[in-house]
């Protein structure tokens, strides 16, 4: 657990993840300077949590039909998997909707995942956390509605949350007989990098891990390519990303490991020089 800031759920210290504990006199030393929330970091404790949050897009009249309608779409996720609902565990009301903790399977490491199992379904894994029971925020307080030591994810949650094996790269094809010339080729790729980079450098607090993310996997289709070298990628990005550092929990690490996931799946789904329309 480590301090989240009091009545929200920013990370109070840096490189949250590393300093995480379960050491009682440090977490005692924590508390006794302000009124903390507490926050989980999921993945070193073990935890797969899946998060319903309901408030994105819902439309019911109630908080009560509200929640009900976060269950359903767990429902629908475990019926179409021939499966009961995995709602017999460790379960936190927040204010937008659940947290269902589950122990990680022996040997895996699931990160964090934003409507991959479907709308509205998160998940926080290793390189993620949540906001634990007693905790209170301006939006409402985190309370325990089922007391059930976390169940293991069910194999079918695991297999779902599981990533595809990485596709077998395709053959990048042959540069072109009449390639671009290699001014307009190099122009085009600098405004390409340049377009990314202020992309990330504009964008804002909340968003900021996506838009490094995509930005990454737009340019890793061009290292795929040989088209752009890995290095001036991942260092231009860094640099644009740079006022991320220290605000709200981002760190140096995150960052590094947010442009090169990036980058090595985008690198996947190689372009290459004859992708540009030679006719613009």
């Amino acid at each position: 657990m480590f301090p989240a800031v009091p009545r929200g759920k920013v990370p109070a210290i840096a490189d949250w993840e590393n300093a995480a504990t379960t050491d009682l006199d440090q977490i005692t030393a924590w508390w006794r300077s302000a009124p903390w929330n507490v926050a989980v970091s999921a993945g070193p404790s073990g935890l797969l949590v899946v998060d319903l949050d309901v408030r994105r897009g819902a439309s019911a009249p109630s908080r009560r039909a509200s929640v009900r309608g976060g269950y359903d779409i767990l429902d629908r996720l475990a019926a179409a998997a021939g499966e009961i609902p995995p709602t017999d565990t460790y379960t936190v009301a927040t204010p937008g909707g659940l947290h269902l903790y589950f122990r990680q399977p022996e040997g895996m490491r699931l990160r964090n995942t934003q409507g991959g199992l479907a709308a509205n379904v998160d998940t926080r894994g290793h390189g993620g956390y949540v906001i634990a029971a007693g905790s209170v925020r301006v939006a409402g307080i985190y309370r325990v509605v089922r007391r059930r030591p976390a169940a293991e994810l069910p194999a079918w949650l695991a297999l779902a949350l599981t990533p595809s094996p990485a596709p077998a790269a395709r053959t990048p094809r042959r540069i072109s007989k009449t390639p671009l010339p290699n001014a307009r080729a190099a122009a085009y790729l600098r405004a390409v990098v340049d377009g990314e980079c202020a992309a990330v450098a504009a964008a804002t607090v909340g968003h900021r891990h996506q838009t490094l993310l995509r930005a990454a996997r737009r340019l890793g289709h061009w290292v795929g390519g040989s088209a752009l070298s890995a290095t001036a990628a991942h260092a231009a990005l860094t640099d644009a990303a740079g006022g991320y550092i220290g605000v709200e929990g981002y760190t140096a690490a995150q960052v590094d490991r947010d442009i090169s996931d990036g980058l090595a799946y985008g690198a996947r789904f190689p372009r290459c020089l004859d992708d540009i329309d030679n006719r613009t």
